[in-house]
C-alpha cells in the first residue's frame, strides 16, 4: 500500500491519496463538522466506453448493479441504507460511473463491505435483466423521445461529435438499448468493474488510518484484474463549415436557439487554456451579471433568457454551449445574429480589471462553497481522478483560475469558432 498526503493549499480540507496493492485508488477527505460519512466508488468507464453497437450499456449496468449478489440479494443493500437513515444513488457520465451512500460514520465499514461485494459478485439473470431493460427504454421515452428540447440536444451532440463517442447519448440509442441483454451486461461488468479501474472516495467524520484499514479489509481482498482497461477512442477530425439543425414540434412552447462549439477540455488543453475558457464563460454567461444578459436581455431586449456553459472535466475534447430564448416578435435568425454581434462587441471592447476580478472571485468562491457539502467534495475529487487528473490538480485549481489574465480570456474567444460549431433551432410546428 502506498500513499501521499497533500498540502491542502487554499482548500480548507486536507486530502489524503493512497493506492492499495490491487490498484484501487483511495482518496480521503476528513470533515469533522458532522458525524456522517460519504462513501463513493468511481469506475473509469462511462457511455463513451460502450462497445460499438451497444450504446447505453454503461447506464444499463448502473441500473443492474442494484439487482443483488449471492451474499446480498436484490434490495438488501438499498433496504439497509434506508434502515440506517442514509441515502444512496448512482449516476453515469460520458467518462465514468459512480455509486455513493451517505450514512452515519459508524456504518462506513458496512457500506464498504456491501459495495466491494457488488464490485465482484453481481448476479444477473434474464428474469431481472429484461424487465430492467424495459425500465431504461421507458426512461428514454419519457426524458428524450417526448421532449423536443432533449431531442435537439441529442442531435447537436451527434453532429458536433460525428466521430467521437461523446456524440452518442449516455442513455443510448433506442434501437441499440433494445438489443442489450444479460451477456452484454456481464461482459461489460467483468471488463470495467475491477479494483484497478476504480477510485474510492470517502469524505466525512473519519480518520485516514481508519478508512485505509476498512478499505484493505474489504476492497483490498479483491484481486486486481491484471489488464486495466485502456481508453482508445476515435478523435474528431478537423471540422470545416458550420452545421445547422432545425427541429420543429407541436409541443414546443417557446422557440430557442443554441450553438455548441468543439473546444479543449481540462485534460486536452495546454496549460491555462481551460481555466481561461472557464473565466470567459463566467464573464459572458455568469447569470444576470453576465455580459450576454446585460446586452441582449437588459439593453437590447431581444431575448428573455440567455446563457451558456463549458464542460471542462472530460477525457477528450469537449463542448462549450451558448443559448438564447428570443423576445416576442424576434426571430431565431435575428437572435442568432444578435448573439454573434454581441460576442464580436465583447472582443472589441476588451475586458476590464473589475469584471475579470469579479468573474474569477465567483468561480473560486463556488469551489470553496462546495466544501460545505461532503458529497460535493467527494464528487469534485472523484470526477477529476476518473478522467485522469491528479489530486494536486484539484487543489491547485483555485490558484490556476486566479492566475488567468485578461489577455488569456480574450484569446480564449478563438475557440468560439463557427467552423467548429453546430447551431440548433427549436421551433413550434404550427402545421401539426
Amino acid at each position: 500500500m502506498s500513499g501521499v498526503d497533500h498540502d491542502p493549499l487554499s482548500f480548507g480540507a486536507p486530502v489524503s491519496h493512497h493506492v492499495l496493492e490491487n490498484g484501487l485508488e483511495v482518496v480521503i477527505i476528513p470533515d469533522h463538522r458532522s458525524p456522517v460519512a460519504t462513501h463513493m466508488v468511481w469506475y473509469r468507464n462511462g457511455s463513451a466506453d460502450d462497445p460499438q453497437g451497444q450504446s447505453g450499456i454503461a447506464h444499463f449496468l448502473e441500473h443492474l448493479m442494484f439487482k443483488g449478489t449471492e451474499k446480498h440479494p436484490q434490495g438488501a443493500f438499498s433496504d439497509l441504507v434506508t434502515e440506517l437513515g442514509g441515502e444512496e444513488n448512482a449516476f453515469t457520465s460520458m467518462d465514468y460511473t459512480a455509486y455513493y451512500q451517505r450514512v452515519a460514520k459508524e456504518h462506513l465499514g458496512r457500506m464498504m463491505e456491501l459495495e466491494s461485494d457488488r464490485m465482484q459478485g453481481l448476479v444477473l439473470e434474464d428474469a431481472v435483466v429484461l424487465p430492467e431493460r424495459d425500465v431504461v427504454l421507458e426512461e428514454r421515452r419519457m426524458r428524450t423521445d417526448s421532449d423536443p428540447a432533449a431531442q435537439l440536444g441529442e442531435s447537436l451532440a451527434a453532429a458536433l461529435f460525428a466521430h467521437h463517442p461523446y456524440g452518442t447519448p449516455i442513455i443510448g440509442w433506442m434501437h441499440e438499448i433494445e438489443g442489450l441483454g444479460r451477456e452484454e451486461a456481464l461482459a461489460y461488468y467483468r471488463r470495467f468493474y475491477t479494483p484497478d479501474n476504480a477510485i474510492l472516495v470517502v469524505a466525512g467524520d473519519v480518520e485516514v488510518e481508519e478508512v485505509l484499514a476498512l478499505a484493505q479489509q474489504t476492497y483490498g481482498q479483491i484481486k486486481a484484474s491484471g489488464h486495466k482497461p485502456v481508453r482508445k477512442r476515435p478523435q474528431e477530425p478537423v471540422l470545416r463549415g458550420q452545421k445547422r439543425i432545425t427541429l420543429a414540434d407541436a409541443k414546443v412552447e417557446q422557440p430557442s436557439w443554441q450553438r455548441s462549439y468543439l473546444v479543449p477540455s481540462l485534460r486536452t488543453a495546454e496549460k491555462g487554456v481551460s481555466e481561461a475558457i472557464e473565466v470567459l464563460m463566467q464573464v459572458l454567461a455568469g447569470g444576470q451579471s453576465g455580459y450576454l444578459h446585460r446586452k441582449l436581455v437588459v439593453e437590447q431586449q431581444k431575448a428573455v433568457a440567455v446563457g451558456g456553459w463549458y464542460h471542462a472535466t472530460t477525457c477528450d475534447q469537449t463542448r462549450l454551449l451558448v443559448y438564447a430564448v428570443p423576445s416576442e416578435g424576434v426571430s431565431l435568425e435575428a437572435i442568432e445574429k444578435a448573439m454573434e454581434d454581441t460576442l464580436a462587441d465583447f472582443a472589441r471592447e476588451g475586458l476590464d480589471d473589475k469584471t475579470l476580478t469579479r468573474a474569477k472571485t465567483r468561480l473560486i468562491a463556488d469551489a470553496f462553497y462546495a466544501q460545505d457539502s461532503q458529497t460535493a467534495m467527494a464528487r469534485m475529487f472523484g470526477s477529476a481522478l476518473a478522467i485522469g487528473a491528479q489530486v494536486q490538480e484539484v487543489l491547485d485549481w483555485p490558484a490556476a483560475i486566479d492566475a488567468v489574465t485578461a489577455e488569456q480570456v480574450l484569446a480564449a474567444l478563438k475557440w468560439l469558432d463557427h467552423s467548429k460549431s453546430v447551431s440548433g433551432f427549436l421551433l413550434k410546428d404550427e402545421a401539426a
